[in-house]
């Protein structure tokens, strides 16, 4: 589906939780959250319409790249929005998004530890490794692999593929996406810190897989999954994803 195609409709069939706190909504990859200087569509086009009876509209809890999908938290009033705030800051909130990166690890499970910093002033949110930079650690696990093909049939099928479970522990911009590349192992279709075309396929397969909120005291959290999005079912299954939805990690 095309952006173009989202009706407010479509983007309502797209919330995952919702109660009097908040909501939880599988953002569709190429969608910004915020509406950019140059204007096009973004998620905040349909904040009316995921009112649903409450005279304000909801608001990002946190944020997610222009180009990855998955589950995302939306404050259903200040109050809510306050508290989520809060549980955000001080990483509360689990959090897990699968990757399908190029090459990847030779353990099954590991954690990268690099401090993190800003690139330079020109470049916005750019990041990079800094060892003066503000502490970031990412904990992941392979959930499958797939080598490199003997007789490739495209130039994606010559590298080898490995699809990770990624968990921030911290919660710095880009993270994922500058531990991945700095380990060596870029995320596919990453056009700033992989290997991708800047305008080109592959879609990025970053895509926040659950979420995992505490948001009420005496009650337990809420726990959710975000479907496996089409533009990764390629790349996971060749991964070794079986097709169907395994559920929570």
């Amino acid at each position: 589906m095309s952006l173009k195609e989202i009706t407010p409709d479509e983007m309502l069939a797209r919330v995952l939780h919702r109660d009097g706190l908040m909501l939880i909504v599988d953002k569709p990859t190429g969608l910004p959250v915020h509406r950019g200087p140059k204007g096009g569509a973004s998620l905040e086009d349909y904040f009316d319409a995921l009112r649903f009876g409450l005279p304000r509209a909801p608001a990002l809890a946190h944020r997610l790249d222009k180009d990855t999908s998955g589950c995302l938290v939306l404050g259903r009033h200040r109050k809510a929005l306050a508290h989520l705030g809060l549980l955000f800051k001080h990483g509360k909130v689990g959090k897990t998004y699968w990757a399908v990166v190029e090459g990847g690890p030779d353990a099954d499970d590991g954690t990268i530890d690099l401090p993190l910093g800003r690139l330079d002033a020109t470049r916005g949110w750019w990041m990079k490794p800094d060892p003066k930079g503000l502490p970031s650690v990412t904990t992941w696990k392979v959930l499958g692999r797939r080598p490199a093909l003997a007789f490739p049939a495209s130039e994606e099928a010559k590298a080898n593929l490995t699809w990770l479970a990624l968990t921030p522990v911290t919660g710095r911009t880009h993270q994922l996406r500058v531990h991945c590349a700095a380990a060596g192992w870029p995320i596919v279709g990453d056009n700033i810190y992989g290997t991708a075309p800047r305008f080109a396929e592959p879609t990025q397969q970053l895509h926040a897989r659950e979420v995992v909120v505490p948001i009420s005291k005496n009650k337990a959290p809420v726990r959710v999954a975000a479907p496996v999005p089409a533009h990764m079912r390629d790349w996971l299954g060749a991964c070794g994803w079986n097709g169907e939805d395994p559920g929570f990690q």
